[in-house]
């Protein structure tokens, strides 16, 4: 009995049509991709600009710039008009990060990096947090810490987020430890805090954008709680992974493997 024909296979990639269909996905990719950067950057500009004026303002009313204010409440009112402004613009800009990462419309240059060089500069922009905490920050090592590859302004806001969650959640006074060492080809960047530490059924939700848990961790914090999501994408988006464990004597463990440089 004469077998049936057998079906054109539509997933053959080999086919003559395959080719340009791939090439016009691409091309349809690539635009809808530049769509996206350019209205990230319209939102931002739309948002940001009236915050620097609120913040400029604000900044220059409670300064008495310009003479004196009369009653004392005003000056007050100016200064919490400027706290405000700068939480709102610290929470425009997560947003506007985390939407960058998760649409992939963040461009990446993934490089070699000295580990302490951005360390150093992650320190230096947290120093004035820390000094108000009361923090003591350990660098083991410091001065001989591996190189990875990654994206310099990447790095350095992923070790920001770190460190400034670890002094959030410690009592003021506590240690802060960070530790890196090369295992293997990537290279294991360790914080840890002194905090109350995290429910493990928690852990999860914590790395998801606007999900909080209902641990101390999360209770404690007044900012909406994306700077661990914003690591977590960015050590997605560099090749790397976020991991966060119990302490081996209590408090938090952030665990980051990125590319060994």
């Amino acid at each position: 009995m004469a077998q049936p024909a057998a079906l054109p296979d539509n997933d053959d990639h080999s086919s003559p049509t395959a080719a340009p269909r791939s090439t016009a996905r691409a091309r349809r990719q690539a635009a809808l991709d530049d769509q996206q950067r350019s209205f990230l950057r319209m939102v931002s500009h739309e948002l940001r600009t009236p915050l620097n004026s609120i913040l400029g303002f604000s900044e220059i009313i409670s300064q008495e710039l310009y003479g004196p204010l009369g009653a004392p409440q005003y000056k007050e009112y100016a200064g919490i008009i400027q706290a405000s402004g700068q939480r709102l613009l610290n929470l425009v800009n997560q947003i506007l990060e985390i939407a960058r990462l998760e649409g992939r419309a963040m461009d990446l240059d993934l490089r070699v990096e000295a580990l302490d060089h951005a360390m150093d500069d992650a320190l230096d922009g947290l120093r004035e947090e820390i000094a108000h905490r009361n923090s003591v920050v350990i660098v083991r090592d410091e001065g001989a810490l591996p190189k990875v590859k990654a994206d310099p302004r990447g790095l350095r806001t992923l070790l920001s987020n770190l460190i400034h969650n670890a002094a959030v959640f410690s009592p003021e006074g506590s240690v802060i430890e960070i530790t890196a060492a090369r295992d293997g080809a990537e290279i294991e960047i360790c914080i840890l805090d002194q905090g109350p530490g995290i429910d493990p059924d928690d852990i999860a939700r914590l790395l998801r954008p606007f999900e909080q848990g209902d641990s101390a961790l999360t209770r404690r914090s007044e900012g909406a709680g994306l700077g661990l999501p914003i690591v977590n994408l960015l050590c997605q988006a560099m090749g790397g992974r976020l991991k966060l464990l119990p302490g081996p004597r209590g408090g938090l463990l952030a665990n980051v493997r990125l590319p060994a440089g």
